[in-house]
């Protein structure tokens, strides 16, 4: 059982729906499903409308290249709520971390908000085969991607208890693990892009029909060593994608101030790269960019680079959300706060021609409605149920500090944790 002050979170009259401006046919209102967390979500997602222009943009984009319009129409409705899903779940496992910040459980915690789409996009596009499959890098700002390569939300909500049973034993909130088929990162940026040049090496070597991709983002961009990794894994002819996220900031310095070109498009001819640019909130886009990145790097014909242009709806972590506020026009904030991954594609699902299975009602949107509110249902009593497994851990599963050194040097304290070799 969670206790009141948590479960107030899921079950509070503040946390609310949005319904649609304009109605629907005959005049109808529609119910958009999506719930709202006013504690936790930025403002300009409390009251979010679906808006014209923005679903003229959101339907044209995937139309925009024939090749990627192919890739969207081959899925089916199951893969369509999966990806919803991960999308869910995301948000969710952010709002869980804020609410640990709100309740001084933990100080501060950096999220992925209303950069979701760049991650779960990505990592649906992937073979998702554990430690046979594809392998990712993710930032900090790409937590999305460990649950949705195996990892359990506990886990990962472990991780920054620093409990004994999480992940790295209490040695560090930066999560991953081979066998789920994810590089650990670490907290300096734009490291782990050569870490994914050696596990492309590796795949090309033994001939294997494998990629390995991570995310930079545009502030790490000017890190020596992100340009040593592009320039290596273009000359070796590497089976690795860099996402380049653009998310506008890069902690509290303005992407116009840190970058003199207007984006990434050059980047691709200066290393002799494809360049794939997407709309870093639209997750079918950033899923058909990656699975076409992804089949020429399986072709061996050498990696790809692909810039997702996207917004931090908040600060760099939960401490600094009235600086970023203070950074920001609230104009821009606004604009993309009308670009809400989730919701948009929500909007989307409701209104297009998509059976997603399942659900109530007689008419295609009516059922496509229920069954989104079922997803986000299952995922809101997953991540309750993840917040409580975690809380428990903290209360007795901690670290003895005997324990610090194992796993950390190679000729002195090794052994096993929780009876599985993590090292």
């Amino acid at each position: 059982m969670l206790d009141d002050d948590r479960r107030a979170v899921y079950d509070s009259p503040a946390s609310h729906r949005y319904g649609s401006a304009g109605g629907t046919k005959k005049g109808r209102k529609r119910e958009i499903r999506l719930r709202r967390y006013p504690a936790f979500d930025p403002p300009e997602y409390v009251n979010w409308q679906p808006d014209d222009e923005v679903r003229r943009e959101f339907s044209e984009r995937i139309r925009r290249v024939p090749a990627r319009q192919a890739e969207i129409e081959g899925l089916d409705g199951a893969r369509h709520a999966e990806l919803y899903r991960g999308l869910q779940r995301f948000r969710l496992h952010d709002i869980a971390l804020q609410r640990w910040v709100k309740q001084g459980v933990i100080s501060k915690a950096w999220l992925g908000t209303g950069e979701e789409a760049a991650t779960i996009g990505a990592v649906h596009a992937l073979d998702r085969n554990g430690p046979h499959g594809d392998i990712v890098g993710p930032m900090i700002r790409n937590a999305g991607a460990c649950h949705e390569m195996g990892m359990s939300v506990a886990d990962m909500l472990r991780g920054y208890l620093a409990t004994e049973d999480s992940p790295t034993g209490g040695r560090d909130l930066h999560v991953g693990g081979l066998e789920y088929g994810i590089c650990t990162p670490i907290s300096m940026v734009g490291s782990l892009s050569t870490v994914i040049n050696g596990l492309g090496l590796a795949f090309k070597s033994r001939g294997e029909s494998r990629v390995a991709l991570t995310w930079i983002g545009d502030g790490a961009t000017k890190h020596g060593e992100v340009h040593e990794a592009l320039n290596f894994a273009a000359a070796l002819n590497l089976p690795c994608i860099f996402v380049i996220q653009n998310n506008q900031v890069a902690l509290g310095t303005r992407f116009k101030q840190h970058h003199a070109a207007r984006d990434f498009s050059g980047w691709g001819d200066a290393y002799g790269v494809p360049m794939f640019p997407v709309d870093g909130n639209n997750v079918l886009d950033v899923y058909a960019a990656t699975r076409l990145a992804a089949a020429w790097c399986r072709e061996g014909r050498g990696p790809v680079f692909m810039e997702a242009s996207t917004f931090r709806m908040g600060g760099h972590a939960t401490h600094d959300v009235r600086e970023a506020r203070r950074t920001f026009p609230a104009e821009l904030f606004q604009h993309w706060g009308m670009r809400d991954p989730v919701a948009v594609y929500e909007d989307f699902l409701i209104n297009g021609r998509v059976d997603l299975g399942a659900g109530s009602g007689d008419t295609l949107e009516e059922r496509n409605q229920s069954r989104l509110h079922e997803i986000e249902e299952e995922v809101t009593r997953e991540v309750e149920a993840a917040a409580g497994e975690a809380l428990q851990s903290r209360e007795d599963r901690m670290p003895e500090p005997s324990t610090a050194g194992i796993g950390v040097y190679a000729n002195g304290q090794q052994g096993e944790r929780n009876g599985t070799d993590r090292q």
